[in-house]
């Protein structure tokens, strides 16, 4: 079985796209991979990749005449000029995962998430025949730090300066640029600013250490999935009480592309759920969906966390897209159990690579 996922069926909006040639940065990754094959599905008539496969794995690039595969950085000049000048999106998904590899590594992060972005619009300045260049900006940066009751985090919200990270701190300072470069150049960016996505295709391990344990359990709903199935117990820190907004990977690809038919030049939007859920809650249903016996391990809070509680406002990507999320937190998670279990092979070798690295953990 191999780790590739198979859409239930083209979107319209992907359909739009038929014809259409993409460049796709971080293609080879869990979202960029999702939005590969989903185009590809859709019709696109051509597709180049640019993947270094810190944090991704060869395997998922598809097998497909299309599909033009590009390996290194995107801050690299020689793999700039391998880019052809004729693609009519580009979708920058490339990043540093996440928060806790950035810590370790705030150098790293600088490189593998600003100078990316940097880099990349100064070379696509000028070009004429792109669409959309859409950014993936990240939640994280703009919700309050609060475990009171939380508001939906607005797009136009002030940006605050305690940040969590270098990785928050790099993701906001692309939505700086990406602003910029289109008020600058008119190099037509849209932010699309991501909640916490999860779905088929997330393998965790993939890629090269990082630094830290989160190199294998840097996302929570595919941590859980993987203990719930090998019946080991799920640690919640802070009692579970943080809330995310969970949003289905099959939903963020229609997003993307949504805000690439759709987005207006120099414009960010939420894609979202709008729905909030504590990370006690997603333990327990990933329990009880998945069958695991195994109590709850609760730890104390992260020290470097202050994110509490957050979730997005769908309302602006409702009323300027057309986007809604479709996929409901149960039926997603039922989608990613299943796709788990049946690649449960290719995730253990990719987390078998850094066992040495993680020890008995």
């Amino acid at each position: 079985m191999t780790g590739h996922v198979r859409s239930t069926g083209c979107d319209p909006a992907l359909a739009r796209l038929s014809g259409a040639s993409l460049l796709v940065v971080g293609g080879a990754g869990f979202v960029g991979g999702n939005l590969v094959r989903m185009a590809l599905e859709a019709g696109c008539a051509r597709l180049v990749i640019v993947d270094n496969f810190l944090s991704s794995e060869r395997s998922q690039v598809p097998r497909d005449a299309r599909v033009l595969m590009i390996e290194g950085s995107i801050a690299d000049d020689a793999v700039l000029r391998q880019l052809p000048d004729d693609c009519d999106y580009v979708f920058h998904l490339a990043t540093y995962h996440g928060n806790q590899s950035s810590i370790a590594d705030p150098i790293a992060d600088h490189d593998n998430n600003l100078m990316t972005t940097l880099k990349l619009y100064e070379h696509l300045k000028g070009r004429t025949r792109i669409k959309k260049v859409i950014y993936a900006a990240s939640g994280c940066t703009l919700a309050p730090h609060t475990f009171e009751q939380a508001q939906a985090t607005q797009e136009d919200g002030p940006v605050p300066f305690d940040l969590d990270s270098p990785y928050q701190i790099s993701k906001v300072v692309g939505e700086f640029y990406s602003v910029y470069y289109w008020r600058q150049h008119r190099l037509p960016t849209v932010r699309a600013r991501f909640q916490n996505v999860y779905g088929p295709g997330e393998i965790l391990g993939a890629g090269q250490w990082r630094g830290t344990p989160a190199t294998v359990w840097r996302n929570v709903t595919p941590a859980f999935v993987y203990r719930a199935l090998k019946q080991w117990p799920l640690t919640v820190e802070n009692e579970g009480r943080a809330s995310r907004d969970f949003i289905f990977v099959e939903d963020i690809v229609r997003g993307l592309v949504l805000c690439a038919l759709e987005g207006q030049p120099g414009d960010v939007y939420n894609l979202a759920s709008g729905k909030e859920t504590t990370i006690l809650e997603l333990a327990q249903t990933v329990n009880r969906l998945a069958g695991n016996p195994a109590p709850l391990t609760f730890l104390p809070s992260r020290e470097w966390d202050h994110a509490g509680r957050r979730f997005g406002s769908t309302d602006k990507a409702k009323r300027v897209l057309g986007f809604e999320a479709r996929v409901d937190l149960m039926e997603g998670l039922r989608r990613t159990i299943a796709w788990t279990k049946a690649n449960l092979e290719l995730i253990e070798s990719c987390v078998d690579k850094h066992k040495i690295h993680l020890g008995s953990g």
